[in-house]
């Protein structure tokens, strides 16, 4: 079996452990620690699709999340849309500003890219927190309903309407994983890796630059928006914190641990990250006493993260386990 059926099928393991986690019966605490990595997971596939693909560092990534969190919220509670219709618009509506930011922000390069969507994301977040008639401002939204039928749909399959969001969220999660799987693949995603590795060699190459990284930055913003519009309805509740540069650097920090560039990583990270953050909730005020050298001991030993450093020891055993010449040889 080569390596990539194997890499398909641990894929499918992965999640249809993780489906049968509902039907064991475990606590609600349990299962909203499954819902939030999750929703974290997505967040941080479509930065990853930015910056571990393309190199390209934007931290307006949770404006983003933002914007789709608040687009459900608002059409939901305000002019009356289901669920169902509003998710999708949020997504398309974050593709386009995506592109907008875009148009702008790649007249720039390398620190001064990220220095200027740093100031995009201040400014959705100061946008979000001001106006109050259509976000609520301080006060948020609140009342945001769970989706028609989800809750019917779980009590027939003899669950809670938390089991019926934890569904939601991993068919949510499987559908971005296939999709930043097959982008990966394609000829769009080895575009990015050689955008990556060098904008004028990739020019030279006959590449597009400019609209591939438009086209990155419409998908990247779009799961964000994804993500934000799972989030929305999840919580029932919106504030402007969920927007800030803060949640950006969080999701940066899951990517980091997870790894960069990697299929598995952006999974990784949030499902260890943030469960260690809720097991030591009771140490909140110590909590970057332990991470921090923790992050620091990543950065010297495992700068690819979690991810490539098993990739890295799993190709050192491959080298250090005797082949068939090698046996031969020493026979």
């Amino acid at each position: 079996m080569n390596r990539v059926n194997m890499g398909v099928w641990g894929w499918v393991a992965v999640f249809v452990l993780a489906a049968l986690v509902p039907l064991l019966g475990p606590s609600g605490y349990v299962l909203d620690i499954g819902i939030n990595v999750m929703i974290y997971a997505i967040l941080a596939y479509g930065l990853n699709v930015l910056l571990g693909y393309t190199g390209l560092l934007s931290l307006a990534h949770a404006g983003f999340f933002g914007i789709g969190a608040y687009a459900v919220g608002i059409l939901t509670l305000k002019a009356g849309w289901s669920f169902w219709l509003a998710w999708p618009a949020g997504v398309a509506l974050c593709a386009v500003l995506g592109l907008l930011l875009g148009l702008v922000a790649f007249r720039t390069r390398d620190d001064a890219f990220s220095i200027f969507t740093l100031g995009v994301g201040v400014i959705i977040m100061l946008v979000i927190n001001k106006w109050d008639a259509l976000t609520g401002g301080n006060e948020g939204l609140n009342g945001i309903n769970p989706p028609a039928g989800l809750e019917a749909l779980a009590q027939g399959a003899g669950l809670r309407l938390s089991g019926g969001f934890y569904y939601l969220a991993l068919v949510s999660l499987l559908l971005t994983v296939v999709a930043v799987a097959r982008t990966r693949g394609s000829v769009f995603g080895r575009s990015l890796v050689a955008i990556r590795g060098g904008e004028d060699l990739a020019r030279s190459a006959g590449i597009d630059v400019m609209a591939h990284k438009l086209r990155a930055m419409m998908l990247s913003t779009a799961i964000a928006g994804f993500a934000g519009g799972l989030y929305a309805v999840y919580v029932g509740f919106l504030g402007s914190a969920a927007t800030g540069p803060v949640m950006t650097f969080t999701v940066l920090l899951y990517l980091l641990v997870g790894g960069l560039g990697t299929l598995v990583g952006p999974l990784l990270g949030p499902a260890l990250m943030y469960t260690l953050t809720q097991s030591l909730k009771g140490l909140q005020d110590y909590q970057y006493v332990v991470f921090g050298p923790l992050l620091v001991l990543l950065v010297m030993f495992a700068p690819q993260g979690l991810a490539g450093l098993w990739t890295r020891l799993r190709g050192r055993r491959a080298v250090s386990a005797p082949t068939p010449e090698r046996a031969v040889d020493h026979a």
